[in-house]
């Protein structure tokens, strides 16, 4: 989440610029984009590694709430899919059986041929082992089927029961305290040992290598300043002078908007002015708030 601070700043180089003063173009305040870490889980923070002004990198754990409850559903989950399992029927051999007791029949209606052809048998005979064989058949049909049913009810049975390990595994991943970017800890708002909800902010942080002047210019200006081009960005000095740095003009309003009342002047405050953002890379000298100005390069 970006949050910016109120810009304090002045227009009075809109009162100067006939004159021909040598002032900035625009002033504002230095911001940086904030992010608010919230918990993900719903039980105590067991663990917190989080203090103000600690510098944390991405996808580090800093903290764990307590997943005793989630575990102990996952382990009963985990059982329940062992017992639908265990009464899957055992396929191969059932159907094994019938197998072999074909191939015996075959064997004995081959026989059986043989005594055909030399009188030695009757054609009822004949008939009879055919009749066995054919019945056989459709018992191992029968039975394939019936046994490939019930396989496929168990394992209907037990998908629901794993997608609901799947949910489990990734609450349990969500009750890992990761952090999403590099940046500096701004403020921290628990403590290890409170309980927290899911949603609850844990503490924030702002990526204060880069920071950003948020000022304001007035439209006669807008033809002289786009995106992506380099100014001059000032801020004061113990000594009373201004030293400047490089910046990069990363965004400017579409919109135009009423100069806020921060400006005393009426003339100023019904004054129309844009807002735009100067990138410029933190040496650790400047600070979200701190006032600033700008200057167009020439």
């Amino acid at each position: 989440m970006k949050t910016s601070f109120a810009a304090a700043f002045s227009l009075a180089f809109l009162a100067a610029c006939a004159s021909g003063d040598d002032i900035a173009d625009a002033y504002g305040n230095f911001e940086s984009t904030e992010v608010i870490v919230s918990a993900e889980a719903t039980g105590r923070l067991l663990r917190f590694d989080v203090e103000e002004g600690q510098v944390l990198t991405e996808n580090s754990v800093v903290g764990g709430i307590d997943s005793t409850q989630l575990h102990l559903r996952k382990a009963q989950l985990g059982a329940n899919i062992k017992a639908v399992k265990s009464r899957v029927p055992e396929v191969s051999p059932q159907l094994a059986v019938i197998r072999q007791q074909i191939a015996t029949q075959q064997k004995e209606k081959a026989r059986i041929e043989n005594l055909l052809k030399a009188n030695a048998a009757t054609p009822k005979q004949l008939d009879d082992i055919n009749g066995a064989i054919a019945l056989l058949e459709k018992q191992y049909t029968s039975t394939a089927s019936s046994l490939n049913t019930q396989v496929s009810g168990l394992s209907t049975e037990t998908q629901p029961l794993e997608f609901q390990v799947e949910q489990l595994k990734d609450q349990l991943a969500q009750t890992r305290v990761v952090n999403p970017v590099n940046g500096t800890v701004l403020v921290k708002y628990v403590e290890a040992g409170e309980v927290v909800n899911y949603g609850k902010p844990l503490y924030k942080l702002a990526n204060l290598r880069t920071m950003y002047l948020r000022a304001y210019i007035d439209g006669n200006q807008l033809a002289s300043v786009k995106t992506g081009q380099q100014v001059n960005v000032g801020i004061d000095q113990p000594d009373g002078t201004i030293r400047q740095i490089k910046g990069t003009v990363s965004w400017i309003s579409a919109e135009a908007e009423f100069t806020p009342k921060t400006v005393q002047t009426r003339e100023e405050r019904v004054r129309q002015v844009y807002a735009l953002k100067v990138r410029v890379e933190n040496d650790g000298s400047l600070k979200i708030g701190m006032p600033g100005e700008m200057r167009i390069a020439k």
